[in-house]
C-alpha cells in the first residue's frame, strides 16, 4: 500500500511541474511566450509534438489487385486545404476539496493551430518528387494557459484584421514534397519570414508558424507508405515508429500500424481507405535521433491511451482527401489510504495531440 506520504510527495513533484508548464506568469506576454516555446517543441516532437516518423518495412499479401498508394502531382495544378495541428495537456485535482493543496491550480494549456492554404506545383522531377508553392489563405490560433486564453486569432473575423498574424495571410512558403507524402525540405521561406520578423510576443508567434519543422509537420502525411513499397491489396498494413515527449511526464513510443482496409469506386474515381491503430513501443524514433525517456513518478500512475486515425486517398487524382490522427493520454494517481465511504483524494493529467488535413477544393 502507498502511504500517503508518498502521495503528498507526488503531489507537490506534479505542482512543481504545472508551475513550470502550465505557467505562472499574470502577464499576458509571459503566458504567450510560454506558449511559442512549447508550439517550437511541437514542431519537432513535443507539442502538437510528434517527432517524424521513420516507417518500417512494408509486408503485402497475396490479396487480390494491388493499388499505388501514392500522391501524384502535376504542374500547375492547385488544391486548397485546410490543417490542423493541436496540442493540449490539462491537469486536474479529483477529491474532497479541504485536501487540495492550496498552491494547486489546474486546467488545460495548450494551442490549436488552424491553415486553409493553396498549394500550388511548380515543378515534378523524374522521382516524382515536387516542388510547392504554399499560399496562406486562412489562420486561425488559438493558445490558451491553465484555461485563460492568452491569444485568440481568426483571420476571417474583421477585430482581428489589424493583428500582427493577419500579415501571414497571402504570403507564400515553398516546399519539396515526396509522393509518399514526405517533406523534404523547405525550399524558401524568407518573404514570409520577412513579413513577421520582430522581437514582440506576437512576431514570435507568428515566427514559429514558420519555422522548418513546423512547416514540414503541417505538411508531412503521415499515413501513407514508405515510396519504394506503396503498391498494395485491400488487408495489407506497413507499421512506423513515433515518438513523443510528455514534459515531465517523460517521453513515449508508439508503433503505428497503417491498414489499407477497403478500395472502393465512387463519382467515377477510385478511393483507399486506410485505418491506423498504435500501440506503446519500447523503440524510438530515429530521425530526428530520440531517446525514449521515463519519469519515476509515472510508476505511481493508472496510464490509459489511445491513437487512432484514418486516411481517405482519392486514387484517381493522387490527392489526400482526408487523413487524421489522434493522440490521448491519461494518468490518475489515487490516495490508496482512503478509509470506508471517504472520496479518495487523486490527480488526473491528460496529453492530446491531434493532426488532420482535409481538401476543400
Amino acid at each position: 500500500m502507498m502511504p500517503r506520504a508518498i502521495l503528498s510527495c507526488a503531489s507537490r513533484s506534479l505542482i512543481c511541474m504545472l508551475v513550470v508548464t502550465l505557467g505562472c506568469s499574470d502577464s499576458a506576454q509571459e503566458a504567450t511566450r510560454s506558449k511559442v516555446e512549447p508550439q517550437e517543441k511541437m514542431a519537432v516532437g513535443e507539442a502538437p509534438a510528434a517527432v517524424e516518423s521513420i516507417p518500417a518495412e512494408v509486408k503485402p499479401k497475396e490479396k487480390g489487385p494491388s493499388v499505388l498508394l501514392a500522391l501524384k502531382f502535376t504542374p500547375q495544378d492547385s488544391t486548397t486545404y485546410t490543417v490542423v495541428v493541436e496540442a493540449d495537456r490539462s491537469v486536474a485535482w479529483e477529491g474532497p476539496l479541504p485536501e487540495k493543496p492550496t498552491a494547486f491550480k489546474g486546467g488545460h494549456t495548450g494551442n490549436r493551430i488552424e491553415m486553409t492554404f493553396a498549394q500550388r506545383v511548380q515543378s515534378v522531377d523524374d522521382k516524382g518528387n515536387a516542388i510547392v508553392e504554399i499560399k496562406i489563405g486562412a489562420l486561425k490560433y488559438l493558445a490558451k494557459v491553465r484555461d485563460d486564453v492568452v491569444l485568440d486569432f481568426d483571420s476571417s473575423r474583421e477585430k482581428d484584421k489589424d493583428n500582427l498574424l493577419a500579415k501571414l495571410i497571402g504570403q507564400s512558403y515553398t516546399i519539396q514534397t515526396s509522393a509518399g507524402g514526405q517533406v523534404l525540405q523547405v525550399v524558401d521561406a524568407n518573404q514570409v519570414r520577412a513579413a513577421v520578423e520582430g522581437s514582440s510576443t506576437a512576431h514570435k508567434t507568428a515566427s514559429a508558424l514558420l519555422l522548418p519543422a513546423a512547416i514540414k509537420q503541417r505538411h508531412t502525411i503521415p499515413a501513407l507508405p514508405p515510396a519504394e513499397k506503396n503498391r498494395l491489396s485491400q488487408g495489407d498494413n506497413w507499421s512506423s515508429i513515433v515518438t513523443f515527449s510528455f514534459d515531465m511526464m517523460g517521453s513515449k513510443s508508439y508503433q503505428k500500424t497503417y491498414t489499407l482496409k477497403e478500395i472502393k469506386q465512387a463519382d467515377n474515381r477510385q478511393f483507399a481507405i486506410v485505418d491506423m491503430n498504435a500501440v506503446p513501443s519500447s523503440e524510438v524514433a530515429q530521425e530526428p535521433r530520440q531517446e525514449q525517456t521515463t519519469n519515476p513518478l509515472e510508476k505511481m500512475f493508472d496510464t490509459t491511451e489511445t491513437y487512432t486515425g484514418q486516411l481517405r486517398l482519392d486514387l484517381t487524382a493522387g490527392k489526400i482527401e482526408k487523413c487524421l490522427e489522434k493522440l490521448h493520454v491519461e494518468w490518475v494517481i489515487v490516495d490508496p489510504q482512503a478509509k470506508g465511504d471517504k472520496e479518495p483524494a487523486a490527480l488526473r493529467m491528460t496529453a492530446t495531440r491531434f493532426y488532420s488535413i482535409e481538401k476543400i477544393d
